[in-house]
């Protein structure tokens, strides 16, 4: 079942959605935004995003879940689940800065075995299934070969809800920026794990995100030979709230470092 085929059918759903969003954006207004929490930025563009890739996600595969940040559907106990972020990016999006996606993850059994982002602007869209690779726009994609974390480009995001790890987030961000070649922050987890597969930087860490942030970009991070842990070197990074997605060639040095200052 889980085969290019189906990926394909994905990513032209995951483009309809981005076409939607593309289209909106030409006449968004901020007042449209809404919010859900602190710095938690909602709107209907995000919402009906969702409803367009659920509608065409569950005749791919019927009795699949799903998992959906707007909460369309929550369906969460099934062998399948899709897990959906209709606009990852949102802030960004509302305030015309041109990095957003749409990320669409497969879980069968608890693992990823699918994953689609497109980042609307490039019109890129990042994707692989099990066994499958990793591929942007027809050509296949994988991580950097840099084995030196000192010659690395870190991505990561900035807390904006939930602060109580900042003494050691901060202390990683500060290491970051004397031993590396720079830190960036894009306003997309989903983007950054997709720039980490492709070999355009070399690590990405953040903590407080949740499943659709990150489900579909480290599926595509270990598709393209990267390494995925959460902070203690673990596997729970897809609804455990912390993750370091790496080339192979950094991971183990940079997961060292976090270890070493999340465990204080």
């Amino acid at each position: 079942m889980i085969n290019k085929e189906l990926c394909d059918k994905v990513v032209a759903i995951a483009k309809k959605g981005g076409s939607f969003i593309r289209e909106q954006r030409k006449s968004f207004s901020l007042t449209a935004v809404e919010y859900k929490g602190l710095n938690d930025l909602v709107s209907y563009v995000d919402k009906e995003t969702e409803k367009i890739l659920v509608d065409g996600l569950k005749d791919l595969i019927p009795d699949a879940g799903f998992i959906t940040e707007e909460n369309t559907i929550t369906l969460k106990d099934r062998e399948y689940v899709w897990i959906i972020d209709p606009l990852d990016g949102t802030t960004n999006f509302v305030h015309g800065l041109p990095c957003f996606c749409v990320s669409i993850g497969l879980m069968h059994n608890g693992e990823m075995v699918l994953g689609v982002i497109y980042e609307i602007n490039l019109d890129e869209c990042f994707y692989g299934w099990s066994g499958g690779g990793a591929w942007c726009n027809g050509s296949p994609i994988k991580v950097s070969s840099c084995n030196e974390l000192s010659k690395g480009l870190i991505a990561t995001g900035f807390p904006y809800t939930n602060y109580d790890r900042m003494t050691p987030y901060m202390a990683v961000f500060d290491y970051c920026m004397h031993n590396t070649h720079g830190l960036r922050r894009l306003g997309s987890a989903a983007v950054d794990l997709a720039y980490v597969a492709c070999g355009r930087m070399e690590g990405f860490f953040e903590y407080g995100l949740n499943a659709w942030d990150v489900a579909a970009g480290c599926f595509l991070v270990k598709e393209a030979g990267g390494d995925v842990s959460d902070f203690k070197g673990g596997n729970d990074y897809v609804f455990g709230k912390e993750i370091l997605a790496c080339n192979s060639g950094i991971h183990n040095e940079f997961l060292g470092i976090i270890k070493n200052e999340f465990s204080k």
